[in-house]
């Protein structure tokens, strides 16, 4: 017998093994195009994360500098000479009020008893009672 020619019907065995390396082939590609959509996502993030640092530090250098100009605005204009540091402690005590206050509100808004999903909670408690009645009534007409 001479070895199986093109033509020649593949049997069940031969078809079976090609099916299992045409998947693992498959699979393998799909794991390979996975690792380069990951690597593609996970350096944007990257990217993503250092122009978001860079931002918040200059929106801080900004900030700062900011304030440095009212203290020295409000020892100009509002306090005798060389006090600027009373300037400096009035600039901050104001800005520490309204720092505390939003720390308290953002505090608040993420307690456990503000994030709770207390509508979820009401329908399942209303689904209890309703399967708890429908279970009774079933008993009782039985």
């Amino acid at each position: 017998m001479a070895g199986p020619s093109a033509e020649a019907p593949r049997g069940i065995g031969v078809l079976l093994r090609d099916l299992a390396e045409g998947s693992a082939d498959l699979v393998r590609g799909e794991v390979q195009l996975a690792r380069i959509e990951i690597g593609a996502v996970a350096a944007a993030a990257g990217k993503g994360t250092a122009y978001v640092a860079t931002g918040g530090v200059l929106i801080l250098l900004g900030v700062l500098a900011t304030f440095t100009g009212v203290v020295l605005l409000i020892g100009d204009q509002w306090l005798p000479r060389d006090l600027y540091w009373l300037g400096a402690l009035l600039f901050a005590l104001i800005a520490g009020g309204v720092a505390a206050w939003l720390l308290m509100r953002g505090r608040n808004a993420l307690s456990p008893s503000a994030l709770a999903p207390h509508d979820t909670v009401a329908t399942l408690k209303e689904d209890g009672e309703w399967l708890k009645r429908q279970l009774t009534s079933g008993r009782t007409s039985s």
